[in-house]
């Protein structure tokens, strides 16, 4: 488990929110209220195992906010999973949804295990008994789960089985990240990546800039690395390095994502592409490129390495890739940062409309789920974009400024 350190995920998210305090003011109470979740709940799951014995995994679900509308978040299945990190997690889901102005608040759940050592049917039982321990506290007007790291369509198929089981209630809107054949919607696995690749887009409007003359390195090949890579290399920018956990690869030329993640899938990493230079993830970090993408895990650029990013610009596809102490020194040198609850936000606000649709019982096609996401992730750059221009600050502090302003709207609105 992570321990609580000067890079805990729950203090950066707190350290945030005070930072933008200072230019909101925010009422002392509401403020108080806002750093910390609504309600955290904690369970034990009892699974039994492949060889008769039983298991008993800790789990999470933190609810944070909902004055904008029901807590939404993934579930997370990870050795590292902590309280910490759902709390924090479910913060910036407070702020994503807010940013993309989607009437949701922020939730986030969890599981300490390593999948890689369950079976299937291990698995499956894991996933029926995290939803039955936290049944009570979700609905589709409650609290909508979705999957997150190493849960999927297939686990989101098991749960809401379950969670109608254990319930008796058809709400097929209360989990979201299905798929198609379970109400799920068009679009959504390349959703996080699309909305990624609409903010690039509307960043390099605002500096002039344009695609074919763009290079690229993103860290982390996962769903959200490999759909920004693949649609951003069809738009005709040049992704000229690439990393999963094992390493990373760099031809000046360029890659096709497409058979990077073909050669992976049959070696097992992307070491040794033909054609490219391996390097390690830390040197990815410090290429000299325009756009650098951390696509992988939290705190890769921090304070040790935030002097040597040579990017012109930073897009925050993960969630927390940039420590505050970093960010500060990024935005010192002029190197632009367009923050995670913005970035990443394409993934939620698809599932917004897995949620509309099973609530309509009404599907729209992929060309139209495409569309609508384009323009919530392109009205939602440019509204940040207009504040950092207008108050001269970082693009973060202005998301978080306008993302907060609209839950403490709600907040006051409702007494």
């Amino acid at each position: 488990m992570r321990q609580e350190n000067q890079y805990s995920p729950w203090l950066i998210a707190q350290k945030q929110l005070e930072k933008v305090d200072q230019y909101l003011h925010v009422d002392k109470n509401i403020l108080a209220r806002l750093k910390n979740p609504d309600r955290v709940l904690k369970v034990y799951l009892p699974v039994k195992m492949d060889n008769g014995e039983v298991k008993v995994f800790e789990g999470f679900r933190s609810q944070h906010n909902n004055a904008r509308g029901p807590y939404k978040g993934g579930i997370r299945f990870h050795q590292n999973v902590s309280e910490d990190e759902v709390k924090a997690l479910s913060m910036w889901m407070t702020w994503k949804c807010a940013v993309a102005n989607i009437p949701f608040g922020g939730g986030k759940g969890g599981v300490i295990v390593n999948t890689k050592e369950l079976s299937q049917g291990e698995l499956e039982r894991l996933s029926r008994s995290y939803i039955d321990a936290i049944s009570p506290i979700i609905g589709e007007n409650i609290d909508v789960p979705a999957p997150d790291v190493h849960t999927n369509p297939q686990i989101m198929s098991w749960m809401i089985d379950e969670y109608m089981k254990v319930t008796g209630k058809r709400e097929f809107g209360v989990l979201t990240g299905k798929p198609q054949n379970l109400w799920g919607s068009a679009g959504r696995t390349q959703a996080t990546g699309r909305g990624g690749v609409f903010v690039l887009d509307s960043l390099l409007k605002e500096l002039n800039m344009v695609a074919k003359d763009t290079t690229i390195a993103i860290q982390g090949l996962g769903n959200v690395g490999y759909w920004f890579a693949k649609l951003a290399y069809d738009e005709g920018y040049k992704i000229i390095a690439l990393s999963d956990s094992k390493g990373g690869i760099f031809n000046e030329q360029g890659l096709d994502p497409e058979k990077v993640l073909e050669f992976k899938n049959k070696t097992g990493s992307v070491i040794n592409f033909p054609g490219s230079k391996n390097i390690s993830n830390s040197e990815l970090l410090e290429l000299k490129v325009d756009i650098l993408v951390p696509a992988a895990i939290e705190e890769v650029i921090n304070e040790g390495n935030a002097n040597n990013i040579k990017a012109k610009a930073v897009i925050e596809m993960a969630n927390g890739p940039v420590t505050p102490e970093a960010d500060e020194i990024l935005s010192k040198r002029g190197i632009i940062s367009v923050p995670d609850i913005l970035a990443n936000s394409g993934g939620v606000t698809v599932s917004y409309f897995e949620w509309a649709q099973d609530k309509a019982g009404y599907f729209w096609s992929e060309e139209e789920v495409n569309q609508k996401l384009k323009k919530i992730m392109v009205d939602a750059f440019n509204n940040v974009w207009s504040i950092a221009k207008d108050k001269n600050i970082n693009l973060r502090i202005s998301a978080y400024i306008l993302a907060v302003s609209r839950v403490v709207e709600a907040m006051k609105l409702r007494g």
